[in-house]
């Protein structure tokens, strides 16, 4: 199985820090935040992973290279102008393959159980849902039996881990496009399953919760 880790992002959200540090450099107990992640892909047997880059590219491939380090094949995926998720998946599917891959958000940190991520035959997409953080108390979708549903009742947040279908993206031209309105599509179709995750999960996406992380891993709280 292959995967790709979302890190063209701005890093908008995480200034100052990112002023002079590309967001999945950031350092989260000692190592940066994507190289959590790499770790993790390694330890499953993953072989070859995409990275999409755009914003301060050059610290970031530079620092990782060719995946060597992790025993990891790294195929770099350059956006000019930022292409948003599904936008930057489309551009790396030549490396990607035909085969479902597991996809990313850079900026999310947990402990993986990629046991639970399968996809049925016929399915798009597999999702993992957390409970809802503070920061998004009203959630994204329902999940009854195993299925990833719409609706306003027991909502769950999206963790930003999926493993995806190609076929999520047939049709659709290069360009910029959000994932979301893919997915929920999808959903509506009955085509997308998915698990409870209880954690841990943090949405790194400001320089307060990084902090939090941070002490939480070097104390043990987590």
């Amino acid at each position: 199985m292959k995967a790709m880790i979302l890190a063209a992002g701005l890093g908008t959200r995480m200034r100052p820090l990112t002023d002079q540090t590309p967001k999945p450099l950031l350092p989260v107990a000692g190592k940066p935040l994507i190289v959590w992640h790499l770790e993790a892909l390694a330890a499953q047997g993953v072989a070859e992973v995409v990275i999409n880059v755009s914003h301060r590219r050059e610290p970031l491939m530079q620092a990782l290279g060719q995946g060597d380090a992790w025993g990891l094949t790294i195929h770099w995926s350059v956006e000019e102008q930022p292409l948003e998720t599904a936008g930057g998946i489309i551009q790396a599917l030549p490396w990607l393959g035909q085969q479902p891959f597991l996809l990313i958000n850079g900026d999310v940190w947990w402990r993986p159980r990629w046991d639970l991520m399968q996809l049925a035959e016929g399915d798009l997409a597999h999702l993992l849902l957390v409970d809802n953080p503070a920061h998004h108390a009203q959630g994204d979708f329902v999940l009854c039996q195993g299925r990833v549903h719409e609706g306003e009742d027991s909502r769950l947040t999206f963790a930003g881990i999926s493993l995806l279908s190609p076929d999520l993206f047939r049709g659709i031209m290069p360009g910029v496009h959000p994932l979301a309105p893919l997915l929920r599509q999808a959903i509506r179709a009955g085509l997308v399953s998915g698990h409870y995750y209880p954690g841990p999960w943090v949405d790194v996406g400001t320089p307060q919760r990084l902090q939090s992380l941070d002490q939480a891993l070097r104390s043990g709280g987590i």
